[in-house]
C-alpha cells in the first residue's frame, strides 16, 4: 500500500501564526500504527499544501505519483493507493485523479477535519479507513474517497460542512459503500465517474509530461454565478481578460438571468461555455425558454455540467482545454459513464 501525502489538516500542525501542514507521509504512518493491520504501507510525498491552496502543478504531480506508484515505476508495484490532502478542495482534486488516470488498483483520497494533536481527531479512523478500502480490490474502479466510515465515488462526493467530521457527503447519490469495525457494505457499484479515456493514461494527450510543463498549459476557467440581478458584467471581463473557457453557475436545473444569456451567447464563438446548476443535487436539463433559460442555453451550443457541480465543472473543463481536447471530445468528459 502507497500512502501519497499532499498535505491538509491531517498533516498540520499548531503554530502561533496558525495551523499548516508539517507531518510528511511516514509521520501520518507512524502516527497511525492501525494501519499496519491491513497493510504493508510505505509513503511518498508529493507537497506539503493547505487544502484552501491546491495548485495546479500540485494536482498533475499528484496524478504522477498515484500513477507510478500503480505501475511501479520505483521498483515497487502498490496493490491500493491512499492520497492524503485537504478537505477544501479534496473533493476536486479526487475527480480530477479520476479523469486524469484509469488504474487497475484502488485509489481512495482522504483527510481530516482535527489535526491529530486535537481532542477526537478523525485523522487516525480516516486513513485506517482509506487503507481497509484501498486494500479492497472491489473499489479498484475508479477514484474514490473515504470518510467517517463511508466511501464515496469522486464524481459525487462534495465537502458539505466546514467544521462537522461528517463533511463529505454526496447530494442525490450517498454513498458508495460503508465500513464498521469489521466489516463493509457495498451500497452501490463502485466505478469511474468519467465518460473519456483518461487525460494522462498511457495514451492520453497529456502521457508523460511533467506536472509544471502541464501546469503551464491549464488557462483560466472563472466561474461566473447567475442570481437576482446578475448582469453581463463578469463575463466581458472575463473575455477581455483573455480566459480560455467559462463556467456558468445557473440557478435550478441550468437556468440564467437574460442578461448572462446574451453574454452566454456572444462568448460560445470565443471560447467553450459550460453550465453547471447551483442545487447540490440533480441534473441541469434544457427545460425553460426565455433569453436565460437552459432551452435558449442549449441552442447557442453550451456544455451542460450534467449533475457535476460548478467547482468540479471548473476543474474539468480547465483539464480539458490543457489536454487540448475538441468540443466533442470536451462534451464526452461531463458525461456519465
Amino acid at each position: 500500500m502507497c500512502v501519497v501525502a499532499c498535505g491538509g489538516t491531517i498533516a498540520s500542525e499548531p503554530d502561533a501564526d496558525g495551523a499548516a501542514p508539517a507531518k510528511t507521509g511516514d509521520d501520518l504512518v507512524a502516527a497511525v500504527p492501525s494501519v499496519e493491520d491491513h497493510a504493508a504501507v510505505s509513503a511518498r510525498e508529493v507537497c506539503s499544501q493547505p487544502g484552501f491552496d491546491v495548485r495546479w502543478r500540485d494536482l498533475f504531480a499528484t496524478a504522477a505519483a498515484v500513477r507510478n506508484a500503480a505501475e511501479g515505476v520505483d521498483g515497487t508495484t502498490a496493490d491500493g493507493i491512499v492520497v492524503t490532502h485537504g478537505t477544501d478542495t479534496l473533493a476536486d482534486t479526487a475527480y480530477a485523479l479520476d479523469v486524469l488516470t484509469d488504474l487497475p488498483v484502488p485509489v481512495i483520497v482522504t483527510g481530516a477535519q482535527r489535526r491529530l494533536d486535537e481532542p477526537s481527531s478523525d485523522a487516525p479512523a480516516n486513513l485506517t479507513l482509506a487503507v481497509r478500502a484501498a486494500a479492497d480490490p472491489r473499489f479498484a474502479d475508479g477514484v474514490h474517497v473515504a470518510f467517517d466510515d463511508e466511501v464515496h465515488a469522486a464524481r459525487d462526493v462534495i465537502k458539505g460542512h466546514s467544521n462537522a467530521l461528517s463533511t463529505m457527503t454526496s447530494p442525490g447519490s450517498g454513498p458508495v459503500a460503508t465500513f464498521t469495525r469489521g466489516s463493509s457494505r457495498i451500497l452501490r457499484e463502485p466505478r469511474r465517474g468519467v465518460a473519456a479515456d483518461p487525460l494522462a493514461g498511457s495514451k492520453g494527450p497529456l502521457a508523460g509530461v511533467d506536472p509544471g510543463t502541464a501546469a503551464k498549459r491549464v488557462p483560466e476557467v472563472p466561474v461566473i454565478h447567475s442570481g437576482t440581478g446578475a448582469g453581463a458584467g463578469p463575463i466581458e471581463r472575463a473575455l477581455d481578460a483573455g480566459v480560455g473557457g467559462l463556467v456558468v453557475e445557473g440557478t435550478g436545473l441550468g437556468n440564467t438571468t437574460a442578461a448572462i444569456g446574451d453574454a452566454v451567447r456572444e462568448a460560445i464563438g470565443s471560447v467553450p461555455v459550460v453550465v453547471a446548476g447551483r442545487p447540490p443535487a440533480g441534473p441541469t436539463e434544457p427545460v425553460y425558454g426565455t433569453p436565460g433559460g437552459a432551452v435558449t442555453l442549449d441552442r447557442h451550443g453550451v456544455i451542460f455540467a450534467g449533475d457535476l457541480p460548478a467547482a468540479k465543472a471548473r476543474v474539468g473543463l480547465a483539464l480539458g482545454l490543457a489536454a487540448g481536447l475538441d468540443e466533442a471530445e470536451t462534451r464526452r468528459l461531463f458525461g456519465r459513464p
